[in-house]
């Protein structure tokens, strides 16, 4: 019998993060740097968190990092694995790592994003293993 699988609650998409989840419905990963101070920051957003520069624009970025820090969520209906993810661009994302037993993640391991679709198609960025069996690299 296979396991049951983890319902994905769909985003809130409004004006301001539109073309992130577009971008991840052609599973691509997109992060918004500032032109004022070069540094990129996830939520994508408008302003700059770091200097408040409006002048922001996307880059795409290759969706591979490192387990910074990790919970498993055991008593969910089906277990996961939660997850900051340091990317290389000096960003964090606090994501789902997925195509894995949840008891096997550990701090350092390289993870590279996929991409889950959530209960209304749209998808979502989440992070693998490198070699998992989700992984499209």
């Amino acid at each position: 019998m296979a396991a049951p699988e983890r319902q994905i609650t769909p985003p809130s998409i409004n004006p301001e993060t539109a073309p992130f989840w577009e971008a991840c419905n052609q599973r691509r990963l997109l992060l918004k740097r500032c032109n004022g101070c070069g540094e990129s920051h996830y939520y994508p957003r408008t302003i700059c968190p770091f200097c408040h520069s409006a002048d922001t624009t996307w880059e795409e970025v290759k969706g591979e990092g490192k387990v910074y820090a990790f919970s498993v969520m055991l008593r969910a209906e089906v277990p996961f694995a939660l997850a900051y993810v340091t990317l290389p661009e000096n960003v964090s994302l606090l994501t789902n790592i997925v195509d894995c037993d949840p008891s096997s993640v550990a701090i350092g391991q390289e993870v590279k994003v996929v991409f889950k679709a959530a209960q209304n198609g749209q998808l979502v960025p989440m992070f693998a293993p490198v070699g998992a069996a989700g992984d499209r690299s």
